[in-house]
């Protein structure tokens, strides 16, 4: 509702139909109510069926013409010239009154109706154009509820007012009754008025159509309105819905006309105000059912609400003669308001949604006609009825039974709308449903949506989401099931069969052809893994020759689910308690000859659009992990290699205490780190952020003017790191205190001594017998996920680093896709061994094991192979993470046994290329597969990875996870585009291009520099992408290659050559696929640019370029030069240092 508040113009517009009710209502009670106190029994009836009568009469008499001028006019212009004539009409009704003259003022009510019977189709069709169809139900919602407000309040304030101005008189007849109303006449003028001032400042939603010929011979003899009964006829969606509305407002009708007369007859109430009061109440209820009505239906249209209402309409009616009670009679009204608040928004929603633009008018004004034609008939029925004395009480039970067979007919023409509430209802109590693109789905016309498949539930949720009755493609096995068949048959499932599908295809394709909707899973089964699986060709077939679309679709938040087939551990940890979020993201509609690899890159982009809303439901790591930590408690939280485990409730506590002291001594926003992947490590960062500040880990392999220019970018004060790990760092050369003299150097062990045991004890004390609530509200700052969170300094491997700001929703939303897509389970253990100034580090190892409550075990040298290997078996570790170049070093150091990493279940590479020789040397030592990821540090770092394939038992076929020499598909909430580096237009499967990537994990931007930003970060679609840099090409399935970065390849002769692609022919040329060597490009004053090879290597270069030539390597690709070096440049994390190869091969250093 809020959402739909915020839209311009709404606010206006809804202060406009209130007035507009209010004024049109307070006529009609002041005459009403002078027919009360002059007439009684039938001659009451017949009367107030006669008011109401005039009321509907203008808008079936002239439904045409109103059509025809909101369809031509601009609705706003059309609502101003209303208010005018009402301005009039209301001076002339105060007029009447003040010459009492009764039958007068009771004719203007016709006129005041006739100004109503042309404000009103402009009225709805201005919140379509006003709120667009999204937002249709919500808008509806208001609407009705501000226009019900409208005539509740117009109710009370005249009957109120009018028992008032006759207190103490005698009333002798009702001209001179009226003649006492005549002050209540200037309040309708003084409200017309700004109801005029109001319409002025209504923004305009279409133009005039000049084209649009009133034909009035047609209109006069009838044709026109036959035109426009059939139009509405050909589209069973919109008379559906017309004649339910029409229904329901028919009984209203005869309810307001009988209900004073039974009042007055059977129990006693003579007091206008008391009479009109307790049918008030009936408004109110309509208010509230409207209210809620458009809060079920925030995103979507719930048609289900309708057989509900006319159930409950039904039993309200019978109650009616039930009660002697005032009070009991009013909270009937209300329950029959509410049920008719559960009819009327749904079907008004429906109606709008399914009309065409350029016949929305049209279809309105019908609407009007055949209402009030069924409301006059019915309010003629009951005045022929009450002249031949037929009482208010039998007419009362005559509206229940046509309430109770039009519940018959509800339930027997849309059952699974019911059924579909139903099922809703029940989800209800459990999952938060949105629904992104809803504006997406065409109105008419045969549709094929086309989606994921995560669950058993999937159908459910699709069908709940979507305005139009979907018809779902199921597999046969659960089709038949008992318990599910016939709930199946009643949804008009079509079952269908894995191995002879062609039935079930010419089946979906005549449904196609008749302009049905058809939902299927084109995956053709449940994913075993979260990801997307191969996209089977059938649906192709089935949409064959249709004319209609295809809509793709994306679910988002059913993995965990118990409905998913996700890990125990990852449904457990994922039941927090609360509802979850489920959305549902439609796409904009494809052409049939849409491919399934085109159609799984836009599943890929609606992934990316969910998980952008959903990482907005997110909480800030800090908060995150305290609510897992609590909830682990006694569990092992940490430990390092050669130390002791750490519980969950001691890591709260060491994370709580060390926050305090940061908060004290360090009111700066951005606080440096320089500690390795260690327990003290992680509860450092931990505490940083708890204290609502900024991490920045210093990369301690870094050049020292690399290592100043951090500390001045960030603007660090103060550094929190080690002395036992300085004193390493100064073994190796690396003296940070000459390096950071005027930076302020706080020990870890010296702040810890400064914590003594009883303040210790006491927070330990507070995390054991506190709710999370409570311990977050004390301990840890207010962060909003916009907050930076840490500040990474990029590997620099090309040239200066530069300062990325992620920020917490990027890695809560990136913790979250790497825990989803490893399908992480109750004895994983993660083995932490890269530093954390590298993202991978920080995040993989670090914050997302400790916000999934799994274990790790920190190691502070990734070098140390043997070491880690000996930590892996004693702690029985199932994750490990590196780099290529590290994962090399176990396969060549002979002390790591095979049987050492024996528990691992996942191996993945990242950060660099995988060496194809490591990933086989690894998976013949280990027998463990090898899995490459890729991401960037400004991802927050991971993008895509490989993950091991999944049997599925029900078929006996895999679901492709991995495949050799890609870096794997997109995590989910990520896309990934292959473009043109110049225009940036999406490149054809399999064709090289640059490397967009998008997703909620993407930074916020690099610090203090908007322009580099600038240059890295395209706003497409409303999202921002971020250039990676890379080349690369993506598979039909959706796997990515990386083919090498743009800024290394070489141009020469005309011809770009990638450097890595000489590296690696070099190394088959010489026959060692492990030779430490590296390719630069270099200016050239003829060429333009050369390539120069720096390798370590005793041999010459004679000898290099000749072994080269021999090999038959393209001369294009043979170095110009060879430099002999001891070592290649590389950076801490193992990667090659392209930037410092660059000033070797220069001679600059």
């Amino acid at each position: 509702m809020k959402n739909a508040l915020k839209v311009t113009g709404l606010f206006t517009f809804l202060a406009v139909a209130f007035l507009n009710a209010f004024v049109d209502l307070g006529h009609k009670i002041i005459i009403q109510n002078t027919i009360f106190k002059n007439y009684d029994g039938s001659e009451l009836i017949v009367l107030t069926s006669i008011v109401n009568a005039l009321i509907l009469l203008p808008f079936i008499l002239l439904f045409t013409p109103t059509g025809y001028i909101s369809d031509k006019y601009a609705k706003n212009s059309v609502m101003r010239v209303s208010a005018w004539v009402a301005l009039g009409i209301t001076l002339l009704i105060t007029f009447s009154y003040y010459q009492g003259w009764f039958w007068v003022a009771f004719a203007m009510t016709f006129l005041l109706a006739m100004q109503s019977a042309f404000y009103s189709p402009s009225k709805y069709g201005y919140v379509k154009g006003l709120v667009g169809d999204r937002r249709l139900a919500q808008a509806n919602g208001l609407l009705q509820a501000v226009t019900t407000t409208g005539i509740l309040l117009g109710t009370f304030f005249f009957s109120i007012l009018f028992e008032k101005i006759i207190v103490g008189f005698e009333i002798t007849d009702k001209d001179s009754l009226i003649a006492m109303m005549a002050p209540l006449g200037w309040v309708l003028v003084g409200l017309t008025t700004i109801e005029l001032v109001l319409a002025y400042r209504l923004p305009q939603t279409n133009k005039t159509n000049h084209k649009m010929k009133f034909r009035w011979d047609d209109y006069i003899r009838g044709r026109t309105q036959v035109r426009n009964i059939r139009l509405v006829r050909r589209q069973p969606y919109i008379w559906l819905s017309i004649l339910g509305l029409s229904i329901f407002w028919a009984i209203s009708q005869v309810v307001l006309a009988t209900y004073p007369a039974y009042a007055k007859e059977f129990l006693g109430i003579t007091n206008t105000a008391m009479v009109q009061g307790l049918m008030a109440f009936a408004g109110i209820g309509v208010m509230i059912g409207s209210l809620i009505a458009g809060r079920v239906s925030r995103d979507h249209i719930e048609t289900g609400l309708v057989p509900v209402g006319a159930i409950g309409i039904t039993i309200s009616l019978i109650l009616v003669r039930a009660f002697d009670s005032s009070l009991l009679q009013a909270l009937n009204f209300m329950f029959l308001g509410v049920m008719g608040g559960f009819i009327v928004v749904p079907l008004n929603a429906l109606l709008q949604y399914h009309a065409q633009n350029n016949q929305l008018g049209r279809v309105l004004a019908t609407n009007n006609l055949i209402q009030f034609s069924v409301m006059l008939l019915f309010l003629a029925i009951t005045t022929v009825l009450s002249y031949y004395k037929f009482g208010s009480t039998g007419i009362l039970w005559g509206l229940a039974l046509i309430a109770f067979i039009g519940t018959l007919y509800a339930v027997f023409k849309i059952p699974e709308s019911l059924l579909r509430f139903i099922v809703a209802r029940i989800f209800a109590a459990r999952y938060r449903m949105k629904v992104l693109g809803f504006e997406n789905l065409p109105h008419s016309g045969g549709m094929l949506l086309l989606g994921n498949h995560i669950s058993f539930v999937d159908w459910a949720l699709v069908q709940i989401a979507s305005p139009r009755q979907l018809k779902f493609v199921i597999e046969r096995g659960y089709y038949e099931r008992w318990y599910l068949n016939g709930v199946l048959k009643m949804f008009g499932a079509i079952p269908i069969n894995s191995g002879d599908s062609a039935e079930s295809l010419d089946m979906i394709n005549k449904l196609l052809k008749d302009g049905k909707s058809v939902c299927l899973f084109p995956e053709g089964t449940i994913s075993r893994t979260g990801q997307l699986s191969e996209f089977k060709r059938g649906y192709q077939r089935a949409i064959e020759g249709t004319n209609a679309k295809i809509v793709p679709f994306y679910l988002h938040g059913l993995w965990g689910s118990r409905f998913s087939r996700s890990s125990g551990f990852l449904k457990d940890s994922r039941q927090s308690g609360f509802k979850r979020d489920v959305i549902v993201a439609f796409g904009k509609p494809l052409p049939a000859e849409t491919t399934p690899d085109q159609l799984k890159r836009r599943v890929f982009d609606l992934s990316f659009a969910s998980w952008q809303k959903y990482s907005k439901t997110l909480d800030p790591i800090p908060v995150s992990w305290l609510k897992t930590a609590k909830r682990m408690s006694f569990q092992m939280a940490a430990t390092d290699i050669t130390g002791e485990p750490v519980s969950h409730h001691k890591f709260i506590t060491g994370v709580f205490a060390f926050s305090s002291l940061i908060k004290k001594n360090s009111p700066e926003k951005n606080i440096g780190i320089l500690v390795p992947a260690s327990v003290g490590g992680a509860i450092t960062n931990m505490a940083v952020m708890a204290a609502g500040k900024t991490a920045v880990n210093l990369n301690f392999t870094s050049s020292p003017e690399a290592i100043q220019g951090s500390i001045k970018s960030a603007d660090i004060k103060t550094v929190y790191t080690s002395k036992k790990f300085i004193l390493k760092l100064e073994q190796r050369g690396i003296k940070i205190k000459e390096i950071l003299p005027e930076t302020k150097l706080i020990y870890l062990e010296e702040f810890k001594e400064k914590l003594s045991k009883a303040r210790m004890l006491f927070t330990l004390l507070s995390v054991m017998l506190l709710p999370t609530r409570i311990l977050q509200w004390v301990f840890i700052k207010p962060i909003k996920l916009e907050d930076t969170a840490a500040i990474l300094f990029s590997s620099g491997s090309e040239g200066n680093p530069k300062g990325v700001e992620l920020s917490h929703l990027n890695l809560a939303a990136n913790s979250r896709q790497i825990a989803d897509t490893l399908n992480t389970r109750e004895d994983d253990v993660v083995m932490s061994t890269l530093p954390t100034f590298h993202a991978f580090g920080l995040l993989a190892t670090t914050f997302m094991p400790l916000s999934e409550g799994i274990p790790i075990i920190c190691h502070p040298d990734p070098t140390d192979v043997v070491t880690i290997a000996k930590g892996v078996a004693r702690h029985q570790a199932t994750v490990l993470f590196g780099t290529s170049t590290f994962l090399r070093l176990y396969t060549m150091n002979k002390k790591v046994h095979p049987l050492m990493l024996r528990s691992l279940r996942l191996v993945i590479a990242g950060a660099e290329r995988l060496n194809p020789d490591t990933r086989d040397a690894f998976t013949l030592k280990f027998n463990k597969q090898l899995l490459e990821g890729y991401g960037t540090t400004e991802t927050s770092p991971v993008a895509a990875v490989n993950i091991p394939d999944e049997l599925d038992t029900n078929y006996w076929k895999p679901q492709l996870g991995n495949k050799l020499g890609t870096v794997g598909m997109p995590l989910p909430g990520t896309s990934l585009r292959i473009v043109d580096p110049h225009t940036l237009e999406e490149l054809a499967t399999g064709e090289d291009g640059l490397i967009l990537i998008g997703g909620p994990q993407v930074m916020k931007g690099y610090l203090n520099q908007p322009d580099k930003t600038a240059e890295v970060i395209v706003e497409m679609d409303k999202y921002r992408w971020y250039k990676s840099g890379d080349k690369g090409h993506l598979d039909s399935d959706g796997f990515l290659t990386i083919v090498d970065r743009y800024s290394r390849f070489a141009k020469l002769g005309g011809e770009m050559v990638s450097l890595s692609a000489v590296e690696e022919k070099i190394r088959g040329a010489l026959g060692d696929p492990e030779l430490e060597l590296v390719a630069v490009n270099l200016p050239d004053d003829k060429k333009g640019e050369k390539v120069t090879l720096l390798i370590v290597n005793e041999m010459s270069a004679r000898e290099i370029k000749k072994a080269l030539i021999d090999a038959e390597m393209n001369p294009l690709m043979i170095p110009s030069a060879f430099i002999n070096v001891n070592a290649v440049p590389t950076l801490g994390s193992g990667k090659t240092d392209f930037a410092t190869s660059k000033k070797v091969a220069l001679g600059e250093l």
